[in-house]
């Protein structure tokens, strides 16, 4: 796709989308996507957000590549090819993907090595604003290795749409010189600043995360707002989301919003504390534990009875 240079700046830069699908994973995420209708779930997601926000990109200069389990089910290697037939991406099957392993694949898409290599995490259930690629290829630097936050976004549940602001986002990007060849996956995306330089855009809406059954760690978060100003940066994708009247806001704004920031608060503060005690790995030691048990003690108790006389 990196055949539309937009500006000066993607003159001298190599810009690379980076996607996990469906790679192997181990801990509580692993438990997730071996539920039953992950993968089909996944697939409607990105078919629906994720693969026409990047193929309507305003500035086309970039490659996108999608890393795939190897032992996907026959099913989505015909789907990924069929949603693949403009080429939009690279799909490269791997059971993990090392440094060294990306940087590697990095070089054999791209069909120019410029100066700065600039990548982006996009997972496979969100999707970007038309304009997302061009915000952040004018934002980065060749000076050193820099991690690049576009900051407000907009959250989209099944009836609602939030604004909200995450100067450590998901969306992160980083650009660094090739000899350094730093990537998005350097680090946590919310802990690129320990190591690297950081760039924090505030703006106009540039990422859309969707709320839906499977999510691993998304919630609802930020204000309720009307999702009419907002529909030319993401084309077609909220358009089912109705008006909110005065009501709605006023109701979300005096009790929704404060009592979602105060849960988060609380969640932030428990989770720096387990960190500090055991560690990056401890927050995933303790989700899969607690959602091991979950699992046990719901194939101890069987499935629930429907009182009788209940239809379903």
């Amino acid at each position: 796709m990196s055949s539309h240079a937009a500006s000066g700046q993607s003159v001298m830069t190599t810009h690379v989308i980076l996607t996990r699908f469906n790679l192997p994973s181990k801990g509580f995420e692993s438990l997730v996507r071996a539920q039953d209708g992950w993968l089909k779930e996944r697939i409607n997601l990105f078919e629906r957000y994720c693969l026409p926000s990047v193929q309507r990109q305003t500035n086309r200069d970039f490659d996108w590549i999608i890393y795939f389990d190897p032992e996907s089910p026959e099913w989505l290697l015909r789907r990924i090819e069929e949603l693949n037939a403009k080429n939009t991406f690279r799909p490269i099957f791997r059971t993990e993907v090392s440094p060294e392993e990306l940087l590697s694949d990095i070089k054999e898409t791209v069909s120019s090595h410029r100066p700065l290599l600039l990548t982006t995490n996009l997972d496979n259930d969100d999707a970007l604003s038309c304009d997302f690629v061009q915000r952040v290829q004018d934002a980065a630097t060749v000076s050193s290795a820099t991690a690049i936050y576009l900051a407000t976004g907009v959250v989209k549940s099944r009836d609602a749409v939030y604004l909200r602001r995450d100067t450590r986002n998901a969306f992160c990007s980083v650009s660094a010189p090739w000899p350094a060849a730093l990537t998005c996956w350097a680090a946590w995306h919310n802990q690129l600043g320990r190591s690297l330089d950081v760039r924090t855009l505030r703006g106009d809406p540039a990422w859309l995360q969707v709320i839906h059954e499977h999510n691993v760690s998304n919630r609802i978060r930020g204000r309720r707002v009307s999702p009419a100003p907002f529909r030319t940066a993401f084309p077609g994708l909220l358009a089912d989301i109705p008006a909110p009247d005065r009501r709605d806001i006023l109701r979300d704004r005096l009790y929704g919003s404060p009592a979602r920031a105060l849960r988060e608060g609380l969640r932030a503060t428990a989770k720096t504390a387990t960190i500090a005690v055991l560690g990056t790995e401890g927050i995933d030691r303790v989700k899969t534990l607690m959602a091991s048990a979950t699992k046990t003690l719901s194939m101890v108790q069987g499935p629930r009875q429907r009182p009788i006389g209940k239809s379903k």
